[in-house]
């Protein structure tokens, strides 16, 4: 199982905090590919600029395999002043 986690205006986006994937995708790449399936405007938005992606609490680039049990979180784009 994977734990999903959006954050911010992707959680609006999708009107959902948390979801859980089982089975789980075995990339990220796979996983953004169901959850952009299941909301295309979400999907847009996860593609777009600024969102980061967080595996087990650790900021990571590109596609990365996901070990079972993992948990994934995509954050908006921060703001601040």
């Amino acid at each position: 199982m994977t734990r999903v986690l959006l954050f911010g205006r992707l959680r609006d986006l999708a009107d959902w905090r948390e979801k859980v994937f089982d089975p789980p995708p075995a990339t990220l790449f796979a996983l953004r590919g169901l959850i952009a399936a299941g909301n295309a405007d979400l999907g847009a938005a996860l593609d777009g600029p600024g969102v980061q992606t967080a595996l087990d609490r650790r900021l990571v680039r590109g596609d990365v395999a996901l070990p079972k049990g993992c948990e994934v979180a995509f954050l908006p784009p921060m703001s601040g002043g």
